[in-house]
């Protein structure tokens, strides 16, 4: 077994810092790399080194493989986390790492490939009994072949990218008339946004829940699954707020589908963090994509469960084998995730730039993951995700009641965040009866804020 001295953090932000803790907790020294634009930035402060990889631009610094395998060779780092994002599942750089007997704080390249293309994963997870949403066998070639698998299916269907991410290169067609569009629309924005137009086909659940599992597994046939988490609040695809447990799982649904995916982790002989994601209705779970990292909402599990997600990366990358057992994990109480981007509202617009005043909340069931500091200078280049207020109750009606108390505590001022959004939502039926689905924010804010 490996035991890392110094380990490299492949990220920036919060989720840099949330690693860096996690290595000083268990005696790892830390490097921090950073582009021109981030010199001051927290995780370069807080971490043991910190090399410069290049210019403001993620295509010319965080993401630039050979510069981070140089800054590994300049520091003698042993191991890579790559957070979340940027090159978190690119298996080119997992194998550039190996090649240069460097660690990879994560899942193999073979099982990042597998699973990163949607008709390889959906066909994985077929082969290891995960239910999966009725759909085309393969990709769809071309408008002929659509119109006959549509018809097969029975409409609405949906279109998806092969290569997908984010929500790009998807899109919905309700009825035969939109079909065409729909097809050749999706086909356009995959070959712009990935380079791959091909496209598959499946069918389109109408008011579902986006429910994902949190899995663990150690490469040695250990796997074990940390209970779900609803997402179903989204914006174009992107999560907004997420909890766990989902409030409209029930113990044996849990039980059922839990089994299922930790049982899939340790046949594939995955190793480390993934998230196998569902739509779920109707008490029927169906596979979506399996994310082979860690998630942004990971610490909503985090808190029910009393473990550190982090270290045990850290630990199974090391070759050792999982800390807990499956009857070692009992769910407690409930979390609630709400993620704050430097944006302005009722559009969204990034609004990145120098923060005058931070004051983060507190007291007791209250986590605040920032990299956010008083004289801060937000930059232009990247995500404009700045924070994530984490509440954990010993049930959901205290936790929304936490989240709303924490709101009212947080100070973020010289730019405009989403935070106003959080303080409407919470003043919300349907958001404390836990009645939504993933088109339900989408139609809110085209009532409440369009």
């Amino acid at each position: 077994m490996a035991q890392f001295d110094k380990i490299l953090i492949a990220n920036r932000g919060e989720i840099a810092l949330r690693v860096i803790r996690a290595a000083r907790e268990m005696g790892i020294k830390t490097v921090a790399v950073h582009s021109t634009a981030d010199v001051d930035a927290m995780h370069v402060r807080m971490a043991d080194e910190s090399v410069c990889i290049g210019p403001n631009a993620g295509t010319d610094s965080y993401l630039s493989i050979p510069a981070i395998i140089a800054a590994c060779e300049i520091t003698g780092a042993q191991a890579v986390h790559p957070g979340y994002g940027f090159l978190s599942e690119n298996a080119t750089f997992v194998q550039a790492l190996e090649d240069h007997e460097i660690t990879f704080i994560g899942p193999s390249a073979a099982h990042i490939r597998m699973m990163g293309d949607k008709i390889t994963a959906k066909d994985t997870a077929i082969k290891l009994g995960i239910p999966v949403v009725p759909g085309s066998e393969g990709g769809v070639p071309d408008i002929e072949s659509a119109r006959k698998t549509a018809a097969e299916m029975g409409y609405p269907v949906i279109i998806k990218a092969t290569a997908g991410g984010g929500g790009r290169g998807m899109k919905v067609a309700e009825t035969e008339a939109d079909i065409d569009t729909a097809f050749s629309t999706a086909r356009s924005e995959a070959k712009a946004a990935f380079g791959n137009d091909e496209v598959y086909m499946e069918k389109y659940l109408q008011k579902p829940r986006h429910i994902e599992v949190q899995v663990f597994g150690d490469g040695q046939g250990g796997g074990v699954h940390l209970a779900e988490r609803d997402c179903s609040l989204q914006r174009r695809h992107q999560k907004v707020f997420e909890e766990a447990p989902g409030p409209s799982i029930t113990p044996e649904n849990r039980e059922k589908i839990g089994s299922i995916c930790a049982n899939a982790v340790a046949e594939m002989g995955y190793s480390g963090a993934g998230t196998i994601e569902f739509l779920y209705e109707d008490g029927e779970f169906y596979f979506i994509e399996m994310n082979t990292r860690l998630q942004v909402e990971h610490p909503v599990t985090e808190a029910i469960f009393g473990v550190d997600l982090v270290r045990e990366q850290i630990l199974v990358a090391e070759g050792n084998t999982l800390s807990f057992a499956q009857s070692d994990l009992e769910v407690n109480g409930h979390a609630i995730e709400v993620r704050l981007n430097a944006e302005r509202l009722p559009n969204f617009i990034p609004c990145p730039g120098k923060i005058t005043q931070y004051h983060a909340p507190g007291g007791l069931g209250v986590r605040m993951d920032s990299a956010l500091y008083d004289g801060y200078s937000i930059p232009p280049y990247y995500d404009s995700l700045i924070g994530k207020l984490i509440v954990h109750g010993r049930d959901r009606p205290e936790a929304l009641a936490r989240l709303s108390r924490a709101l009212g505590e947080l100070i973020i001022d010289g730019i405009e965040t989403t935070v106003p959004l959080f303080d409407k939502l919470l003043a919300e039926a349907d958001i404390h009866s836990g009645d939504y689905n993933i088109h339900w924010l989408e139609r809110w804010l085209d009532e409440n804020m369009g």
